[in-house]
């Protein structure tokens, strides 16, 4: 009967794949496990806590994520990851059937097994893995916060190891815990250190089959100088039944080991892997539901809902089902009437995935701000980069400001707006950190002065990047009637000026006595400049680009925007790792360039926005392993995609305004919360899109406001020629 019944529901999940309204079978999650994409093909559900995916088992760039497509080894399923992020941490509470002999290899893989793609099966919230080496299939689903694992033996005994040493890249374990609960439930911990300082991760685990023996072998575990004993691989056996399958459901928790049991007991209570699976698929289902393509090719439909799937795997929910969450602070609190969020990668999301979600899920964005706040209570400051309730300071800018800003100008509620400008204001005022005491007084970050919390300097950067911060920070003060505050930062907002060298005419490094860096070259990329060289950071006045055309002089403007695009590096080039998707000196690969394309717009050129944005969507977004061109970043790639797909992106990233591009399909419709449905339609393209309306009116200038989406209606591009 258990056969039967199973048959029944792989019948049921293979007929739901000829479903339009199944958008979970048609996201790849392996899209972008190759190249620099740096993304993992596990198991999630959206925005949640636990990311269940393979490992490869070996540390470097490539395997960032854990996962590296052209690599044939997994060496665990482990709970927790970091979607494209270009930083090597996490890789939490890892286990891995095994049948004997063991598949051993030198450290760092260690225990581990083959596995071919031919038998790999990945779509929205499931994954399923054929372990060559021992003859097991592996599947994962998840819930928000419970990872579930299926595995099928070829025999009616059963070893599962979990190993809580094993650390990989910027990781290093500090401390593990491990208990028998009873015959079926485990417990512990593994506390580390890595890209994010003193992580915390609780675990509660329930096999379906009572544990018939076990044993650990501690490991040596560094922490504060001094090597201590700790629990590493424990090795559990089990008598199986005639299915010869075990399940094993673990739940995690930020918080402690009664936070993962009540977060375990909270959201999966039984054992069904099945039901499990249909209820996340549900759930994604619903999330990638809310935007419905019409027409374009197979390729292109799996690659925008596997982007619309990636802009939902971060921020992560970093609270237990009850509400409690750990701060910044290393305490516990308790999130009342709002959820709280973690794992923002603000200096990319800011310009495209945050706008993203005042449009798809709205009712999530007070929260992620009334996280900020509560950061910001905690810590001192809002969050740059932060994670597992610990700030890991990497990028630059105050980048929780547009996103605060944005919500606020675009009258999402659910977060207290005084207490939000206050920890913006606040934040922009931390003098002693990154130059911003410098920044205040002479307007500009100097290169020579020494920075603790930035060895890479960038201040460049930096400042132009505190401008377009202090931009949104003066928009959301007068909207709130706080005049002397808006008159403060819009004064502050005109510092990238100080940045410009009117002789080289590009954007310079300038040290602490005002001299423009010498010997300097346009095309060199040093870390005076994020990621990045001078053509990249010329754009980044996103706030103000009609002042950079009238400083710089429009034809000036027109050239350098041609050359952007024209200007290929020379073939012996040395670029950096983060140089890539690249059209002339643009790169698609790092966010700089992001906005880039829509600047046309500005000088009256919509054509070559649309030809540019056109190229970088078809060229460079694709459904194959390497179809992401650089680190995903946490949703920013993708929400690039996913909004200049359905024809606009916010260049200005605050307030509300969306430049005009390309739609990719000829009909988009966005299904808002409040019940409404915007729609945009595309004729057929023959050269460009030259005339849209808006609810039936010609649309005047190249863009338009979040407002016209909200309340639903009618976008329509045309093929009208002059």
């Amino acid at each position: 009967m258990r056969y039967i019944l199973k048959l029944l529901f792989i019948i049921i999940i293979v007929s739901c794949k000829t479903n339009t309204n199944d958008y979970a079978s048609l996201v790849n999650p392996l899209v972008g496990t190759d190249y620099k994409g740096n993304v993992y093909p596990g198991a999630q559900a959206p925005f949640g806590m636990v990311q269940l995916s393979p490992d490869n088992g070996l540390p470097g760039w490539d395997r960032i994520a854990g996962y590296f497509y052209p690599d044939s080894t997994i060496a665990g399923f482990s709970h927790t990851h970091l979607s494209g992020t270009g930083a090597g941490d996490l890789y939490d509470i890892s286990f891995l059937p095994v049948t004997f002999p063991l598949q051993k290899a030198g450290a760092p893989l260690g225990i581990h097994s083959m596995f071919s793609h031919e038998r790999e099966q990945c779509e929205a919230g499931y994954y399923r893995v054929h372990l060559d080496s021992y003859g097991i299939d592996v599947e994962l689903t998840a819930t928000e916060r419970c990872g579930i694992q299926r595995y099928t033996y070829p025999t009616d005994t059963a070893t599962v190891l979990l190993n809580l040493a094993k650390a990989m890249n910027w990781d290093a374990t500090t401390d593990t815990h491990f208990a028998v609960v009873d015959s079926c439930t485990i417990e512990g911990y593994r506390y580390s250190n890595g890209w994010a300082r003193g992580q915390q991760v609780y675990f509660r685990t329930r096999f379906s089959r009572p544990i018939a023996t076990y044993n650990c072998d501690n490991a040596m575990i560094m922490r504060d100088g001094n090597i201590w004993m700790k629990p590493g691989i424990i090795e559990m056996k089990f008598t199986l039944d005639e299915s010869r399958e075990l399940t094993v459901v673990t739940a995690i928790s930020g918080t402690g080991l009664d936070g993962a049991a009540k977060n375990l007991t909270t959201e999966a209570p039984h054992n069904n892997f099945d039901i499990y699976r249909t209820q996340t698929r549900n759930k994604w289902n619903k999330e990638l539901g809310k935007i419905e393509i019409k027409g374009g090719t197979h390729d292109q439909r799996v690659c925008f809902y596997t982007a619309l799937y990636r802009t939902m795997l971060a921020p992560t929910l970093f609270c237990d089902a009850d509400g409690t969450y750990r701060g910044a602070d290393g305490k516990n609190h308790k999130a009342d009437g709002w959820k709280n969020y973690s794992t923002f990668s603000l200096w990319d999301t800011f310009r495209a995935a945050h706008p993203l979600y005042t449009i798809t899920t709205p009712e999530r964005v007070g929260d992620m701000i009334s996280s900020f706040i509560a950061f910001y209570e905690q810590h001192g400051r809002l969050p740059v980069w932060n994670m597992w309730g610990s700030e890991t300071d990497m990028m630059i800018g105050y980048h929780s400001v547009p996103v605060i800003a944005d919500a606020y100008l675009k009258g999402i509620d659910g977060f207290d707006a005084n207490k939000a400008l206050d920890a913006c204001i606040a934040t922009a005022n931390s003098d002693e950190y990154r130059g911003i005491g410098f920044y205040k007084k002479n307007g500009y970050v100097p290169y020579d002065v020494a920075d603790p919390y930035n060895a890479d300097n960038w201040a460049m950067s930096r400042t132009l990047e505190y401008a377009f911060d202090d931009y949104c920070i003066a928009r959301m003060a007068e909207a709130m009637g706080r005049s002397n505050v808006a008159e403060e930062f819009y004064s502050r907002a005109g510092n990238w000026r100080n940045q410009y060298n009117a002789n080289t005419t590009f954007m310079q490094p300038r040290n602490s006595n005002g001299e423009f860096q010498p010997e300097f070259t346009p095309d060199e990329y040093t870390q005076h400049i994020c990621e990045s060289n001078a053509w990249h950071y010329m754009w980044s006045v996103q706030h103000d680009i009609d002042g950079l055309i009238k400083l710089m002089g429009r034809e000036l403007f027109e050239q350098k925007l041609d050359s952007m695009f024209t200007y290929a590096p020379a073939e012996n080039a040395d670029l950096p790792i983060f140089s890539t998707g690249m059209i002339g000196q643009y790169a698609h690969g790092n966010e700089p360039s992001h906005h880039v394309a829509y600047l046309f717009n500005k000088i009256g050129k919509p054509q070559k926005t649309q030809q540019y944005v056109s190229q970088i969507m078809n060229e460079l977004y694709r459904n194959t392993p390497d179809g992401v061109c650089g680190n995903e970043d946490c949703g920013q790639m993708s929400a690039w995609y996913v909004m200049s797909a359905m024809g606009f992106y916010p260049v200005t990233p605050v307030g509300g305004e969306y430049e005009l591009g390309i739609p990719l399909f000829p009909e988009i419709r966005i299904h808002l919360d409040n019940g409404k449905t915007f729609t945009i339609k595309a004729d057929k393209k023959e050269e460009y899109y030259n005339c849209t309306s808006l609810n039936g009116k010609k649309v005047e200038g190249t863009g338009i406001r979040h407002n016209d989406i909200m309340q639903g209606g009618a976008l329509e591009f045309k093929c009208e020629y002059k």
